[in-house]
């Protein structure tokens, strides 16, 4: 589900076997993307991940690194992730979304060979797409909670000054 021109790129890992099942981002139960996404600001209710056409709607759009549906994603090879990353890349330069949010930081340092990454944003760009990189919502993450999860978007939506002024006149 991407655009030309979106201000938000999300990228997951690869998608889960409810998400090739459904045709739907994010759909496994379990993934707190979709709460994460609305706690933090980015859409003004909970949306449901057959609703995900509507984001493009906000200038946010939804791709994976890795095409290839798996049970987990500890099943995907690296060279499944460098070549996702290659093919990502190009996709990035393509589509030139202002931002690529990359949803999950062992997934990035893996697709793009960036060891030392962390969350937050990158140096890191695709033409002039600047990247962020996102903790992992998958439920298997512990880490982190869906708070602290929707924090982080929230960086990312403050750092956004394109998607402020696309948003700035809807009333949620």
């Amino acid at each position: 589900m991407v655009a030309d021109g979106l201000d938000i790129l999300f990228c997951g890992i690869n998608p889960s076997l409810m998400t090739a099942a459904t045709g739907h981002h994010f759909a496994r139960p379990g993934n707190r993307f979709w709460p994460v996404l609305h706690l933090s600001g980015f859409t003004p209710r909970l949306m449901k991940p057959a609703e995900q056409r509507e984001l493009l709607s906000y200038g946010l759009g939804i791709t994976n690194v890795v095409a290839r549906a798996t049970a987990r994603a500890d099943e995907l090879s690296a060279e499944e992730y460098v070549e996702g990353g290659r093919l990502l890349a190009e996709k990035v330069t393509r589509l030139r979304p202002r931002w690529l949010a990359v949803v999950g930081v062992t997934a990035y340092r893996a697709a793009f060979g960036d060891r030392t990454a962390q969350v937050g944003p990158q140096e890191r760009t695709f033409g002039n797409t600047r990247v962020w990189v996102l903790p992992n919502p998958s439920g298997l993450n512990a880490h982190w909670t869906a708070a602290t999860m929707a924090e982080e978007f929230a960086r990312l939506r403050d750092a956004a000054p394109a998607w402020r002024r696309v948003t700035a006149g809807r009333r949620w």
